[in-house]
Formats: structure tokens, sequence, C-alpha cells
């Protein structure tokens, strides 16, 4: 009887993989991207997409937009091709039109084993429901609560370094994308749910916090790869089967949950009890806001969320406020040791307060640290790319016309219902068409007067699509970049920087993020050592 179930299975596997094989190959050569150039796929089944991700971002797009345009087709997973385009007025229609182009079902599915079913993941209607719940806690009157936290955890940050300098002579030698890390996740506990993690305090010898032990397992579980996880991705009939780390993902998540629904029971209770959370810290963590803002006695009942999905907010708020807020900051301090020029000038500018705490509206006055943050985030975007797949046939317009495979000259491009659309950030923040021959080059003085070119990017912030734009524009990035500011602040007011390691054995590596790494040194992961030693002034 299993036997014969196995090879059942088996041969109604085999005949659905022949069904999706003939209708690629078929999709292939009746697709409307048929005429587009590119470059030829690298692989049978990765196509393009493990060239690009080993590019480590140095150029390689760069260089096929220079030869092919900038709309071209790439070759995608298991031989289908997809739409990949900087053409700024074709990206403002993709993320404008959100009831067309959304992400795709394997995306939705893969990001929400991490994050669960919150407003990264969600789609359409349920989108717009939380994303206008959710708003109240980002607006800038809110951010201006935080930047205290801000402020505090990166000073305890700056204290650490200095303790390790003196320890070590005068210099210390410290891979910052782990302390970063810990600051990042200290402020978003507050911060996001006044939840005390002390990552930065923690002794050796003390037990992790369970909320970021299990987050971290989760995080790292989830994104180590492996073939029969792009298979289950490609194939749904396949997620039934169990994989290796299944198990630990389902206790994490466990674990995430009881802590969000004791979090939000905490807050349902204190504004049944006092109708308020004006009292202490609770009335400003943004999880607090939600939960006000959830139960205002004016918001309609069907507009209101689950308790479900606000419990999935709280893997949303630390995915997205601490991961993207400490590699940008490792970035900066990359950027900076390379430009020593700039951190001198930067480090002027920041000891030209006379507070070390300085508050949103001070920080937001400093104009070269406003500078730095914005070519840090233009250079080395967090998030290099970004897709969506579209749910039904269009018709999109260009601002640059493309020529196809025959030369002949197009204005517009159709795309057909299942098209993968990719979005290429980090290409587009260094085109060389918008911001100059130099565009590989970290040059912050490049903002002090207007980017002309630059103001057809569709993005929320700095001209540039870092923090996407649109409806799924990031809703947090006012905080992420008053956070990165104090970080920012704090660190190069007190600490010179330079690079503990030649800039030749420096690479780049990208899961989620890119973050950098020293190719000598591969087993260590994702790190960037620096040498640290305290300002005399």
């Amino acid at each position: 009887m299993l036997l014969k179930l196995a090879l059942s299975l088996a041969g109604t596997f085999s005949a659905y993989t022949l069904y999706l094989t003939l209708k690629a190959v078929y999709d292939e050569l009746t697709s409307p991207l048929r005429s587009l150039q590119g470059p030829k796929s690298a692989h049978w089944f990765f196509g393009n997409l493990r060239e690009m991700s080993d590019d480590e971002n140095v150029g390689l797009v760069e260089s096929w937009f220079r030869q092919y345009g900038h709309t071209m087709k790439i070759h995608r997973i298991f031989g289908g091709s997809g739409l990949h385009t900087a053409d700024t007025k074709a990206i403002h229609h993709f993320l404008s039109n959100t009831q067309i182009y959304q992400k795709s079902e394997a995306a939705r599915y893969n990001l929400g084993r991490i994050v669960g079913p919150g407003l990264l993941v969600v789609e359409g209607d349920v989108h717009k429901q939380q994303r206008k719940t959710m708003n109240p806690a980002f607006g800038a009157p809110q951010i201006r609560e935080l930047t205290e936290i801000f402020t505090a955890t990166s000073i305890q940050l700056r204290d650490i370094w200095v303790a390790e300098a003196a320890k070590s002579g005068g210099v210390a030698r410290v891979e910052v994308i782990s302390w970063l890390s810990k600051a990042t996740l200290d402020i978003i506990g507050l911060a996001g749910f006044n939840y005390k993690i002390n990552a930065l305090g923690a002794d050796v010898h003390d037990a992790p916090d369970e909320l970021v032990e299990a987050f971290e397992k989760l995080f790292t579980t989830e994104t180590r790869f492996s073939f029969m996880r792009i298979l289950q991705l490609r194939f749904p009939m396949l997620r039934c089967i169990p994989l290796k780390g299944d198990g630990v993902i389902g206790a994490c998540q466990a674990t995430m949950k009881r802590i969000g629904q004791r979090l939000l029971a905490d807050a349902q209770r204190e504004i049944r009890e006092n109708g308020t959370f004006e009292s202490g810290n609770r009335a400003r963590d943004l999880f607090s806001l939600l939960v006000r803002a959830n139960t205002a006695k004016d918001l309609p009942a069907h507009q209101r969320l689950s308790d479900e999905d606000v419990i999935a907010q709280v893997p949303t708020f630390l995915v997205a406020g601490h991961d993207t807020t400490a590699t940008a900051v490792t970035w900066v301090l990359f950027a900076l040791t390379q430009n020593m020029a700039a951190q001198k000038r930067l480090r002027e500018e920041v000891l030209e307060l006379s507070t070390e705490t300085p508050t949103m509206e001070e920080l937001d006055a400093l104009p070269y640290l406003e500078c730095v943050v914005r070519e840090t985030l233009r250079l080395h975007a967090p998030v290099p790319a970004t897709s969506r797949i579209a749910v039904q046939d269009d018709v999109v317009h260009l601002g640059t016309p493309f020529k196809d495979a025959r030369g002949v000259s197009h204005e517009t491009i159709r795309i057909r219902k299942g098209t993968t659309v990719t979005i290429p950030i980090l290409a587009l923040n260094r085109d060389v068409q918008i911001w100059g021959p130099d565009a590989m080059e970290f040059i912050p003085e490049r903002w002090e007067a207007p980017i002309p070119n630059a103001s057809s990017i569709p993005g929320v912030w700095g001209h540039m699509l870092s923090f996407l734009g649109g409806s799924r524009s990031c809703i947090g990035f006012r905080f992420s970049l008053v956070e990165m500011k104090a970080l920012i602040f704090t660190l190069i007011r007190g600490l010179e920087f330079e690079l503990a390691v030649p800039i030749t054995e420096m690479g780049k590596g990208t899961a989620i993020v890119q973050r950098p790494l020293v190719r000598t040194d591969m087993g260590a992961g994702n790190q960037l050592p620096l040498l640290v030693r305290p300002v005399i002034l």
C-alpha cells in the first residue's frame, strides 16, 4: 500500500513537473519580453540570478544596463525570464499600481515563515488596513519622543568601545556588525515594545533574552537556503515535506507568538484600566501606539486589526527596525574609513553641538551628517533590489524607449500576468546617467546641491529607492533615519575609525540585506573589523 502511494505521488509530481516545464517553454516562446535584449543565461536552473548574487554588487547589473539599455530581460530560475528595469517612469508605475504588481506567492510564503502575517507580507486590502492603523505610530511627533532612547543606547555603545580601547592600550579592534546589531536590538526593544532586551549590557554568562534568541534562530535558520527549499517555493505541493530546521522554526514562532500575546495583553489591560498610556514609557513605544490606534473609539469595527494581526507586528518590527538599520550604520562607518576627510569633517560638525544628547530637530539640522547618511544609503543600500509579480496583464509606458533585438524602438512594453518585474534599487542608486561618472564613489558633498537627474526617482525619501516608494514604501523610514543619525553622531563624536584589514580583503555578501565580509576569513560570516580609538580634544 505504501509503495503504491509513493509511486502514485512520484507519478503525480513527475506529471506536474512536466506540465510546468512545457508551460515554461511555451510562456518563454510567446512572452512579450522575448524581443527584449539582455544577458545570456549563465546556468540551466538559476539563470542569471546566481551570478547577480555572487557579483557582490560591484557593477555587473550596471554593466548590463550600459550594454542592453535600462530595460532588459534576465533569466530566472527554471528557465523563465523576467523584466529588469531602471526606467524611472516604469518604476513609478510598478510601485503605484499595487493592485497589479505584488510580491509573489513564493516570496510572501518565505518571508511569512519569519514574520507571520505582518505588514511586510500581506497585500491588497489587508495591507491597506494594517498600514492605516499603524501610520500614526510612525509620524514625526512619535519619533521625536523616541530620540532619547536612540541617543542613550548610542552613548552606551560608545562607552563600551572606549573601554575596549583603554584595555588595549588606546586602540581596539572591534567587529562592528555584531555590536551595532546589539545596539539596534536594544533600541527596537524599548522603542518598539517597551521591552528591555539589554543586549549591550548582557554578560557573556547571561542567558540570552528569549525573544531575541527566538528571532535570531528563526532568521538564521530560514535564510539558509537549500535546493529543496527552492523547490518548495516553486512547487507548493512539496511544502508538506518537513525539512531540516522546520522544528526550530516552529518552536521560535511559538515563542514569539507567546511573547507577543503577553505584550498585547499588558497593553490592552493598561488601556482598559486607565483609558490611556500617558504614564511612563508605555506612552511612546510603537506597539502601544498601535494598540491605542487600534482601540480608538472613532475607528469602525471593520477597520480594526485582529489580535493575530497586531501580534504579527512583533517580528515585523524586529526585522524592519533592527537588521537594516544596523547594516546601514555599518556601511556608514566603512565608507568613512575610506574617506578620512569626510570622517574628519563630520566629526568637526558634530562636535560643534554642545550636547551629547541631541533632539531629533538638532540631528536633522546637521547638514553634513545628512549628506553622509544620504550618500551611504545611495551607494550601500542595505536591500539591493526588490521584485513584484504581475497579477494581471498590463501595458507600461517607458521614460526612455528600448530597442529590441532587431533594433526597433519601443515606448511601451506589454506585461503578461505572471511576469516577474525586478527593480534594481542599488543599480539605480549608482546609475552614472543620474549621478555622474563618479557614481561608484562615496562623496557626501554631492548632496550639497540639488541633483537634477535624481528628481525623477519615485522614492519616498532622498530621491532614491533605498526606502522604496508608493504605498509599500518603508513605513518606518523616519524612525530608521533618526536612529542612524543618533548612532553616527555619538560614535563619530567620541571615536576615530580605521579599517583593520586591507581594503582588498573586503567583500560583500547578500542574503536579505547586503553586509560586508572579509574574504580571508569567510568562516566568520559577515563582519566589519575596525580599529577604534577615542577622540582626543
